[in-house]
């Protein structure tokens, strides 16, 4: 059993509330504009780190965290890039990998919206934590924590951190 933070357009933007919420995580995903170096390693030396890099990502950043990911947590095929839309809009740099092997979750950033939905035709789940940042116009910064046992994925949490 895994149980996983994930968040999302942070823009190099620490709130101790991370560690609040994600302390009893094994592990923290992030779907891409994290903003800083030192926020990447803030985040590595508080728990084991996994995330790609977004738009407003520096050379020093995507030169450790790739565009896209893909790999298998417990018994669940992952797939996280920062721009990959959702369900019936993904973005046209993602397409076709989706459709051609569809991962069991998909994970995404950039719009600032949290979504959490199901795709009926790929039976896959897409997650888009929303922003935890403080840029942006999202209303209210949100994080995700959820648990992944084997194949199922369960106990789902949405926390919201206020506004921005």
């Amino acid at each position: 059993m895994t149980r996983i933070g994930l968040l999302s357009d942070t823009h190099g933007y620490w709130d101790e509330r991370y560690v609040k919420h994600f302390s009893e995580c094994d592990e923290i995903w992030h779907a891409g504009d994290i903003g800083s170096m030192e926020l990447a390693e803030r985040f590595s030396a508080f728990k084991p780190f996994t995330a790609v890099h977004g738009n407003i990502d520096g050379y020093d950043l995507r030169r450790i965290y790739p565009e896209m990911l893909r790999w298998t947590c417990e018994e669940v095929d992952v797939m996280m890039k920062h721009i990959g839309g959702y369900p019936d809009h993904y973005d046209r740099s993602i397409v076709k990998k989706i459709h051609d092997a569809p991962p069991q979750l998909f994970i995404s950033g950039h719009s600032h919206i949290l979504k959490v939905m199901y795709d009926k035709e790929l039976n896959l789940l897409h997650i888009n934590p929303g922003a935890a940042g403080l840029q942006g116009w999202q209303t209210v910064r949100t994080l995700v924590r959820f648990t992944i046992d084997g194949k199922d994925i369960h106990d789902f949490e949405v926390i919201e951190l206020g506004k921005s």
